[in-house]
């Protein structure tokens, strides 16, 4: 079955040292709200249910998908965060203007990751309409910040798990 007929959003998590210690932070774009509310709703609960604590789970909102890398680094500059999640929705529309705003967001979201040296999860959905994002927002293709939840937490678990060891191919 192709995964444009199932819900992907049936996740494993992964065995963390200490959730209850971990702060993670979670920006969400207010544009197209009826679609990242419940996007940002499925990050949460997936993040509590992972053993992350309310007081660690740091929510904040950005006006657009365009805000999101600098109201992620303006958060991370705030707390001392494992890892971010930005959600947003970009519908695409008559214009080029998704193009531009998704290509943007990414290379923020990957630039800051890469620079910060923590996870800086990409979150958007880019859907072509908006029965498409309801779909992918917690209807028949699952919810996506669900996902976006579960991606923070495996890189979570990847940098623990690099970090302790004690190989190295000779990068310092």
């Amino acid at each position: 079955m192709s995964s444009k007929d199932k819900s992907l959003s049936e996740v494993e998590l992964p065995n963390l040292s200490q959730p209850g210690r971990l702060h993670i932070g979670i920006v969400v774009s207010e544009w197209n709200d009826d679609i990242t509310m419940p996007l940002k709703d499925g990050c949460y609960s997936t993040l509590l249910s992972a053993g992350i604590t309310e007081d660690h789970i740091h929510v904040v909102t950005v006006p657009g998908a365009y805000e999101l890398p600098l109201g992620a680094r303006l958060l991370a500059g705030k707390e001392k965060l494992d890892a971010v999640v930005c959600i947003g929705c970009v519908i695409k529309g008559e214009t080029k203007h998704d193009e531009y705003i998704n290509n943007a967001v990414a290379q923020g979201i990957m630039n800051l990751g890469l620079s910060s040296g923590k996870p800086v999860i990409y979150g958007v959905l880019t859907p072509n309409s908006k029965e498409q994002a309801i779909a992918r927002a917690g209807g028949k293709h699952g919810n996506k910040g669900i996902e976006a939840a579960a991606t923070a937490l495996r890189m979570i678990g990847l940098s623990q798990e690099l970090h302790h060891s004690k190989q190295s191919i000779g990068f310092s």
